[in-house]
């Protein structure tokens, strides 16, 4: 990272830049261009790493890019704020970011339902919600392994 000032490598403070949003970018490999999708997301810090879940159609270019190639980029960001100044040069925006690497699984019919309380659980604290078990047999349900991460934060005036 060349901005080192802004870097940061805490996983707890990564952690809570992760808690404040609400959507996560991936990226895949397609055959000319990178395809990026923004997906709603939950995650799960284990003993053996941090764990980003998803979910979507049974079918699509997005299932049919990860069933290609697994690797994927991810990209998250919060905090915005725009600081003006006297020149346009001056301005400037706050924001608080996360990128990192790893590879996707997708999960098998008896994992989906842990992985979609860990999903909700970005959004509601309700602890209590009932799942459709039609709607979840209708969806797929995959995780982003995470092998590498990094956090990024601009904020001009910490309190």
């Amino acid at each position: 990272m060349r901005r080192k000032d802004r870097e940061i490598t805490d996983v707890e403070e990564i952690l809570m830049i992760m808690d404040k949003c609400d959507v996560c970018r991936i990226a895949l490999f397609d055959e000319e261009y990178p395809y990026i999708v923004p997906l709603n997301f939950g995650y799960e810090q284990k003993e053996t790493g941090l764990e980003l879940y998803f979910h979507g159609a049974k079918e699509g270019k997005k299932l049919s890019l990860i069933e290609k190639n697994k690797k994927a980029c991810f990209e998250m960001d919060c905090s915005h704020n725009l600081v003006t100044g006297e020149d346009a040069c001056d301005y400037t925006m706050e924001f608080e970011s996360v990128i990192g690497y790893g590879s996707i699984v997708l999960l098998e019919e008896a994992e989906k339902m842990e992985a979609l309380k860990g999903l909700m659980k970005q959004y509601t604290k309700d602890s209590n919600l009932k799942f459709n078990p039609g709607a979840v047999k209708a969806v797929t349900v995959f995780k982003l392994v995470v092998e590498q991460i990094t956090g990024k934060r601009l904020i001009e005036n910490v309190n």
